[in-house]
This record gives C-alpha cells, structure tokens and sequence, in this order.
C-alpha cells in the first residue's frame, strides 16, 4: 500500500482547522482519506469514471424515477465532493450538467491530482464553498433534478450538516420532479432521527430508503414531489439503467423500499 499525503490551510470561518487530506492505494484501488483511516472515497485505478463503492452506487437511485432519456439535459448536484465519483459518472457516464460544492480546497486539489476529476468546462463546475450557505442560496432554487449529499467530516462520526432547516433548503434546490440521496452512515449518529429530520423537510410518503450495506451505509432517498412507481415501471427503469449505465439497479429493488412509518 502506498500513500500520499497534502496539507490544507485552517479555515478562515469557524476555528476548527480542515483536515489533512491523502490517499492510500490497495491493489487497483486508491481511497481518499482526511487525516484518518476512514474511507472518504474511492476510485478503481484502471475505470476511473466508475463507481467503486456500493453505496455510491446507491446514490444514484435517483435514475429510477426519471425517464433515462431526460438524464443528460438534467442537473446533478453533489454537496461533498469525496473523492469525486458521483460528479465524474454524472459529468462523464451521464453527460449531466454537474455541480459540486466542497469546503476543503485540498479535496478539490487532491480530486483533480490522484483521481482524475477534470477541470471544469460547460458541463462541469467544482465551487469551493458551504454546503449549507449553498443549499441556502437562492441562487440554485428549484434548478437540481438530482441533489447527493454525503458530507462528513475527518471523523465519520456523523453527518455534518443533519437539520430539519437544511435538508428544507434541499427540497427548495430541487426541480419538480427532483430527488435528494443522502448518505446516512456514522458512529454516533442516529438514523431515526435524521429520518425524522426528512419527513418534516419532505413529508412521509416522499420518502424511499435502502437497507444498509454491510459497512453501515444507508441511502434514503427524499422526492420533492412524493410518487410511488409501480413495481413494473421501476424494474423497467432499472433494466434500461444497467444497460446504459452498467449500475446494479436491479439489484436495488430487492433493498430498496419506500419508507412506511
């Protein structure tokens, strides 16, 4: 295993400093990390536009409620860049107009120098900015037809943005036929009550969640407006899906359900 290692600069906003940020290689596969051990991310060295990590995959869910051949005149969104996987299949795999927002200059520097994340053109933007300044902004409202948010901090210990406030100002981001994925994952974080924190933002029956995955990642799933696919038109979503896009969307439903509360 090799590793590399840059330093970021403290935040100018807050006192806490950012984290440093390396990688660590692993046979073909190289993962992001934040001055810790935990995994923030990670990139298959000889597919790099894939996505490597079953759980990202499962952000993409999102595709089952769209027409796939809508997806690339529409707009992702990822709050938390990570090692930038989901901005690279959306920009590159989908041919989505794809926007990221990350906090640490050096995840940015780090995407672009160990991961292969591309410079920005007319498809591509990488801000460096708050999620939460974003998601607040109206300047994105109502414009993002699939909004991933995975954002943790050095620790992984819980999500670093979890607000009945701030997942509202993600609902307002999103287009009327738009979804929310979020990565819910962290030691002393409680999934009940970020679950409770989507349905007050969403509202109960807009809600859709995976079992977890064997590492302790659960996608839930928010719609800005709720729906409920028949079984039928979701397996024929998932099969168009893993032909075009070669995810395991199939695989999806058998774990993926609506949220019954």
């Amino acid at each position: 295993m090799s590793t590399a290692r840059t330093t970021s600069p403290s935040r100018t906003k807050k006192t806490a400093p950012l984290p440093d940020v390396n990688f660590s290689d692993y046979g073909d596969v190289r993962f992001l990390h934040l001055g810790s051990e935990w995994v923030q991310g990670s990139m298959r060295m000889d597919a790099p536009f894939d996505i490597d990590l079953e759980y990202v995959q499962r952000m993409m869910a999102w595709l089952l409620f769209v027409a796939p051949d809508s997806v690339a005149s529409r707009h992702a969104m990822q709050l938390g860049l990570g090692a930038a996987a989901l901005t690279k299949f959306c920009r590159k795999r989908l041919r989505m107009k794809t926007t990221a927002i990350e906090l640490n200059p050096q995840v940015i520097a780090a995407c672009r120098l160990w991961f292969k994340l591309p410079p920005d053109d007319a498809r591509l933007q990488v801000v460096l900015g708050d999620a939460a300044e974003v998601a607040r902004s109206p300047h994105w409202q109502g414009q993002v037809d699939a909004l991933q948010v995975d954002l943790y901090d050095h620790e992984a210990a819980a999500p670093v943005l979890d607000s009945e406030d701030f997942y509202a100002d993600c609902r307002a981001l999103l287009t009327e036929e738009g979804c929310m994925t979020v990565n819910l994952f962290g030691r002393s974080s409680s999934y009940e009550r970020s679950l409770e924190k989507i349905a007050t933002a969403f509202g109960e029956d807009a809600l859709w969640a995976f079992k977890p995955t064997r590492e302790g990642n659960t996608v839930v799933l928010a719609q800005r407006q709720a729906s409920r696919p028949k079984r039928a038109e979701l397996l024929e979503r998932a099969q168009a899906i893993e032909t075009r896009w070669k995810l395991p969307a199939s695989k999806w439903l058998r774990v993926f359900k609506p949220v019954l509360r």
